[in-house]
């Protein structure tokens, strides 16, 4: 009886182990670079504490929190750390899940990466510029493309305009 509990007690640690801090590869993949690189307290300094906490730390603001959730007018939508255009307000929709969703960002505005933080792969997005992280990007879109790029409000700056 004992050998059986022990089985199943190493079992259950060992599954909560695998969903709690995931799989992780045991090689890591080479660094990114990009174009605009400042310090931990430079960033610090340029942004918000919220922007911040998002762009150089990848936190997740609270939903329905953004007010780009409401931004409906012509525009583009830019990365709050470096100022690079991300998305055509053409391309933005209500996904229902409290972030800015868009269906294609500008070309060449974004990179992604393969986030395994919650145990499970998903796609992370961050900007080709500044390396900002911005949201994650999911296989549920709207047509055309079939994409939601669930983006963090606070990641983003609006400028009303030509999109």
């Amino acid at each position: 009886m004992q050998d059986r509990r022990a089985f199943l007690t190493l079992s259950g640690l060992g599954a909560a182990a695998v969903v709690l801090f995931g799989c992780k590869g045991a090689t890591a993949a080479a660094p990114e670079t990009f174009e605009l690189v400042l310090s931990d307290a430079a960033w610090k300094k340029k942004l918000s504490p919220a922007a911040y906490g998002v762009l150089r730390h990848e936190n997740t603001e609270t939903p329905f929190t953004s007010p780009l959730n409401n931004e409906h007018r012509a525009g583009t939508f830019a990365c709050a750390g470096c100022a690079l255009p991300l998305f055509s307000s053409k391309t933005k929709f209500d996904s229902g899940t409290g972030w800015p969703s868009f269906w294609a960002p500008l070309a060449t505005a974004v990179r992604t990466r393969t986030d395994s933080t919650l145990g499970f792969s998903r796609t992370e997005v961050h900007c080709r510029r500044c390396g900002g992280h911005l949201g994650h990007v999911f296989d549920d879109g709207p047509k055309p493309t079939g994409q939601r790029y669930c983006m963090n409000g606070v990641a983003m700056t609006f400028g009303a305009g030509k999109a």
